[in-house]
């Protein structure tokens, strides 16, 4: 059996390595290293795949989440509403900007931001919602921009772990997610679903206006060389950075389509055992990308079990093992845990297992069998 990892990257590289390395040969070539051919290249092919009008390529996802705010004309004090659980770069951009975060709970069935949180967490100041498509699943976007047209907030897709999901609204339409929302950020960080070979994000809309002020804001607020017009930062992604993204595009549906039988193959496994709260998936999948593949151990036994799997040389992790509203830096009196039943339940009992597009039959069997045993 092959070793196990958490990602595979290696294994992955070597089925593209020679389009990626034409790509990055061009770049040297050519010596264009920034704002190069391959970056409007990998933009253009990236609008196409997803269906927006706008693809803003940036230096990292977080920086990408910045810059919307940013585009947006965010002011500080205004109130941003986000999921508690979830990595803390979507609330670090928040309190960077000075707005003021609001966390609220998520759904115990597929970990993404509680509606009812959000309703309840609108005041006046309320500007703009957050939601995060966690581990690769697709957030109830008709729900959330239900309550924004409601009350006139932007909506800001997080959609670092969920690039090539689709969204399946109540007519019967279909966009990917990061299409549906007034702007949307992700990242290409190299363990995404599409990443590349170091930082990198983009920013995506289909509004021409906010395209445009995203645009100077990427490069220092210039549109023309020395003639700052708006307040920017330096963010962009470097042209090899680009040329590894287009070589790995055309590759994202097959990449996603593994990760998505994947998935199957550990919930049909691991979902005899009724301590164990696999991922549903539905008869498509095309909602769920699966970024990672996270369970639930309901039996207080997931710290032993992510031990278990460590002796047995297992990687696994535990996303997130501490909710934001208790980290030091985000911590407020306005928060009380009775705020978060959901999200404190599940920084005790999520669990992720290796997830990429290099796994095969006689690992996911070892995997979910060592699993099993340690749960009879």
């Amino acid at each position: 059996m092959k070793k196990l990892q958490m990602v595979d990257l290696k294994s992955q590289y070597e089925k593209i390595k020679e389009e990626v390395n034409v790509s990055i040969q061009e770049v040297l070539d050519t010596n264009t290293y920034i704002n190069g051919p391959l970056v409007q290249q990998f933009q253009a092919d990236l609008e196409k795949y997803l269906g927006a009008k706008h693809v803003i390529p940036c230096a990292n996802g977080t920086d990408a989440l910045q810059i919307a705010m940013m585009g947006l004309g965010l002011q500080p004090g205004d109130e941003v509403i986000t999921a508690d659980f979830t990595f803390a770069a979507t609330v670090e951009v928040i309190a960077l900007l000075q707005l003021t975060p609001v966390l609220v709970d998520v759904d115990i069935n597929n970990m993404n931001i509680s509606l009812e949180g959000i309703r309840k967490a609108i005041t006046p100041k309320t500007k703009a919602i957050v939601p995060v498509h966690l581990f690769g699943r697709a957030a109830n976007m008709d729900a959330i921009m239900e309550i924004a047209n409601a009350h006139n907030l932007y909506v800001i897709e997080d959609n670092a772990q969920a690039i090539g999901a689709d969204y399946t609204s109540n007519d019967g339409s279909k966009k990917k997610v990061g299409t549906i929302g007034h702007v949307a950020a992700t990242s290409f960080f190299p363990s995404k679903n599409l990443g590349c070979y170091g930082d990198g994000g983009a920013i995506y809309t289909n509004d021409d206006n906010l395209a445009h002020i995203i645009r100077g804001i990427v490069n220092h607020g210039m549109y023309e060389r020395y003639h700052h017009d708006v307040v920017g930062v330096n963010s962009r992604l470097d042209s090899i950075q680009a040329g590894v993204l287009k070589a790995k595009l055309p590759h994202l549906d097959t990449y996603n389509k593994a990760r998505q039988d994947a998935a199957r193959k550990y919930s049909l496994a691991l979902g005899i055992n009724k301590n164990i709260v696999a991922p549903t998936i539905c008869e498509s999948c095309d909602c769920h990308v699966f970024h990672q593949y996270v369970i639930r151990i309901t039996n207080g036994k997931r710290d032993g079990l992510l031990e278990h799997l460590q002796e047995k040389g297992i990687p696994c992790a535990i996303y997130y093992p501490i909710p934001l509203h208790s980290q030091k830096a985000y911590a407020d009196t306005r928060y009380k845990e009775e705020d978060f039943p959901v999200t404190n339940q599940l920084c005790k009992e999520v669990i992720a297992l290796p997830m990429h597009t290099e796994l095969d039959d006689e690992q996911i069997k070892f995997i979910t069998d060592t699993v099993l045993e340690y749960m009879k």
